[in-house]
């Protein structure tokens, strides 16, 4: 166990700020471990070229070890200096969407440890669009290695709350900046090929990379367990909230018989669905996740974590259209359901 230090930035001046960006970037550079906020959800950071470091995050998370990890840096200039090449399509991509939630799967030119891309010769990289996660890079003026701030296979924390809960005394410290912007965890793209292929949908959608570059495919290893994972999140069961998760493609009244059919089990009900569908329902605990699809996103965590034992049995979420981040949505909620219905 360690002492695991809060900053609040969200409510403070700037003098205090400026000192807890410091003391945050120094704790990296000498290889501890330090959670902060992107746009996407919070990220566990660490020095992406020092491997014992690096190591630091799996011990934390739990993580398994052929895992690979996205390595952040501040801007295009560091993105370079951490690969071999760059696929000719792949500046317009970095123009048209950096930073922000788009990873870039690209050959590795061997800076990172090799821990961090679980011994594959390619890395994953990113420059996020938050403040406090773009001050803390320019700062440090190193590659930082951060999958999300929670115990692997919990839903990924998007406020810093989540984070505490997850990792008080396992880590050095933890950034504060408030709730998280996307809620789902950037797409990641790979880069390596004539055509590139999106390797986990997430916070830029298909149809947007589309416009930019023309054709992008779908890499059909989503589905696969067998691979070994060029990307995060092709691998394990992710996402999991505490109580079983049942995801069911149907409609509201569908959904609603198959409420009644388990309370008459004696078992207590969860709901998440649209705010359309939720106000339709009835059941134990509802939460309505959103009116427009990029809401149901930024909810999709904090509603997975509000579910605890003992208050609810079984969690019914109504499935999405994988439609623009629909698709993201739903490939997360695949990951977390225990069962997958169609009525």
């Amino acid at each position: 166990m360690m002492d695991t230090k809060h900053w609040n930035l969200t409510n403070t001046d700037k003098t205090y700020s400026k000192q807890a960006m410091q003391e945050a970037a120094e704790l990296l550079k000498n290889g501890y471990t330090v959670a902060f906020p992107t746009e996407t959800v919070y990220g566990l950071g660490a020095d992406a070229t020092n491997e014992a470091a690096v190591a630091g995050i799996f011990q934390a998370k739990g993580r398994p070890q052929d895992n690979p990890l996205i390595a952040h840096v501040a801007n295009k200039q560091q993105l370079i200096q951490l690969v071999m090449e760059l696929s000719p399509y792949v500046e317009n991509l970095i123009d048209a969407f950096t930073p922000g939630p788009l990873t870039f799967v690209l050959p590795s030119n061997g800076t990172c440890a090799r821990n961090v891309t679980a011994g594959l010769s390619t890395i994953a990289v990113r420059i996020p669009d938050h403040p406090v996660a773009q001050q803390l890079l320019t700062n440090c003026a190193i590659p930082i290695a951060a999958p999300s701030a929670n115990i692997s296979g919990k839903p990924s924390p998007t406020v810093a709350g989540h984070v505490w809960n997850d990792l008080n005394g396992r880590i050095a410290g933890i950034l504060d900046g408030g709730p998280t912007g996307v809620g789902l965890e950037s797409t990641v793209i790979d880069c390596t090929q004539e055509i590139p292929v999106i390797l986990r949908p997430g916070g830029v959608t298909k149809e947007q990379l589309e416009e930019v570059v023309g054709t992008v495919m779908m890499d059909p290893a989503l589905a696969d367990q067998k691979e070994q994972p060029k990307s995060p999140g092709m691998k394990y069961t992710h996402y999991s909230p505490e109580v079983p998760l049942w995801l069911v493609d149907g409609s509201a009244q569908g959904i609603q018989e198959m409420i009644n059919q388990e309370q008459k089990r004696g078992l207590r009900i969860g709901i998440l669905a649209s705010v359309k569908t939720a106000r339709v329902l009835k059941a134990d605990e509802i939460i309505p996740l959103g009116e427009t699809m990029r809401e149901i996103a930024a909810n999709l965590y904090e509603a997975l974590r509000t579910f605890k034992q003992g208050e609810v049995d079984i969690i019914i979420c109504e499935a999405f259209p994988e439609e623009g981040i629909g698709q993201a949505v739903m490939n997360r909620l695949k990951k977390a359901a225990s069962t997958h219905l169609t009525l």
